[in-house]
């Protein structure tokens, strides 16, 4: 059975992104990590939130501009959406409810994982209780802003087990494990 993961960079004051959904911050720390390379035939699907599929591309202007992981990897992927493209994507499924989405994405993944792109289809995840695992990729700067990795206001605590530590020069990588 698949197993959701949200796997994401972030800086180490917390943030995904940098102000107005900026991704080209992250472009000096996407270099080689074992950690990717060991995930990514691992990932069975995507699921991704509309914002985070139509935004800003870390790999923009360069060779895998617009794929998943840079062109590293591919495969199905739902975009949870309300409004779907006039012009679809091929190999794109967009899905407007995500509890669908979802069912999709993990037949699709078989036994591999569900890897989760976009805060808040993390954070409908975890609302959920679909979530299984978290991989932070942390980039060894501070953006001051932008869109924060987690954000519940009022939420219950969200507890984790760490399973493992990973360093390289450009990002250490902590993998969690979400406790029931």
């Amino acid at each position: 059975m698949a197993k959701v993961l949200y796997s994401v960079t972030l800086s180490v004051d917390g943030f995904i992104t940098g102000p107005d959904g900026d991704m080209q911050w992250m472009r000096p720390y996407l270099g080689p990590n074992p950690e990717v390379d060991d995930l990514l035939p691992r990932i069975g699907s995507l699921l991704i939130g509309r914002r985070s599929h139509d935004g800003d591309d870390p790999h923009k202007g360069e060779p895998g501009e617009g794929e998943a992981f840079g062109g590293g990897w591919s495969g199905p992927a739902y975009v949870v959406t309300h409004r779907p493209p006039s012009d679809p994507e091929a190999g794109v499924t967009y899905v407007d409810d995500f509890a669908k989405a979802l069912a999709q994405a993990k037949e699709a993944a078989g036994d591999k994982y569900v890897n989760v792109i976009g805060a808040n289809i993390a954070k409908q995840c975890i609302e959920a209780g679909e979530l299984d695992e978290v991989l932070l990729f942390y980039a060894p700067v501070m953006l001051g802003d932008g869109t924060r990795l987690f954000t519940r206001p009022g939420g219950d605590t969200v507890r984790l087990e760490r399973l493992s530590v990973t360093e390289t020069p450009l990002a250490t990588s902590l993998w969690f494990r979400v406790v029931p």
